[in-house]
């Protein structure tokens, strides 16, 4: 049985999710024609490409946001504590919505031993689309995301998938704003990113033909971070919520190890929580976050095998 396994020791989110796939062997090309099944690609640029993070080779994938997003939500609990914006895009709208917002720019941070490899080589893979308006730019309801992936057609697995894990995030934000399922307009998987970065893994997953999918206990990161409702702690209501009933691992790193999107992903997707099984190995992938830690790669890992 090919088996997926997430480890993540330095915690997990969708942007690092789809480089780590990309970086085993998934075509991220072919993604992106999936993608545009949503009707949405005049909304954002994709990029990826390889960095080194504290010596380890690794895919970063960034969703750029074009002026054709209107972004009014504020969803800056799945960013950390890092924002820069406005690098080299016009539009000024680039988020990395995982652990982070500094989009490959990592020599600020003096961690790097290459920094060349950090914000370069990725952009050779950046495409403009010109598509249908989409009526429902920024923020979305949990009902219009659901109503555009079932109009989407895609195959049943990747629809299955992707449902699953919005209602995951979704069911998480209802209970802690106190409203149904329908009635949720949340920020975390309406803004475009997290939409881009949910629905991808669920095409590369599929793509690479993984059978079952475990992982590792989840590290949160701990502190505080800025979202639209104030100070919160670390890990973020939402992120706790959805890792209800998951081992979460306990770290010392004050930062947001663990977004909404990665926390969900893992947490529908995987059958078991615990160490890396025993299996065959057939391909390793290193998706990158933005943040660079002093001590250890900001690098999640996922591991594909044959399970006998």
């Amino acid at each position: 049985m090919r088996t997926l396994y997430f480890d993540c020791f330095s915690g997990i989110s969708g942007d690092m999710v789809i480089g780590a796939l990309i970086d085993a062997g998934a075509d991220p090309v072919q993604m992106e024609e999936e993608l545009k099944k949503l009707n949405i690609d005049e909304e954002y640029n994709l990029s990826w490409g390889k960095v080194v993070k504290n010596g380890i080779t690794s895919t970063k994938f960034d969703v750029f946001l074009t002026s054709k997003s209107e972004q009014t939500h504020e969803h800056s609990h799945s960013h950390g504590q890092e924002h820069r914006h406005g690098h080299k895009q016009s539009h000024g709208h680039s988020h990395s919505h995982g652990q982070e917002h500094s989009h490959g720019h990592e020599h600020n941070h003096g961690q790097e031993h290459n920094h060349s490899h950090e914000h370069e080589q990725s952009h050779g893979h950046e495409h403009n689309h010109s598509h249908v308006p989409h009526n429902h730019h920024g923020s979305r309801t949990y009902k219009q995301i659901v109503e555009a992936i079932n109009e989407a057609n895609f195959n049943e697995s990747v629809t299955n998938m992707s449902l699953a894990i919005f209602k995951k995030i979704g069911e998480a934000e209802g209970h802690i704003h106190g409203l149904p399922l329908d009635k949720v307009h949340f920020h975390e998987v309406g803004a475009v990113d997290s939409i881009i970065d949910i629905i991808g893994a669920a095409i590369l997953i599929d793509q690479l033909g993984i059978e079952s999918v475990q992982s590792s206990a989840i590290p949160t990161g701990s502190g505080h971070i800025h979202i639209d409702h104030g100070i919160y702690p670390v890990p973020a209501p939402a992120t706790l919520e959805i890792l209800k009933g998951v081992p979460i691992a306990s770290n010392d790193i004050r930062s947001e190890l663990a977004t909404p999107t990665g926390a969900a992903i893992a947490a529908v997707l995987a059958e078991n929580f615990g160490s890396l099984p025993p299996m065959t190995v057939v391909s390793i992938g290193y998706g990158a976050g933005t943040k660079t830690f002093e001590n250890h790669p900001n690098v999640l890992r996922i591991i594909i095998g044959e399970i006998q």
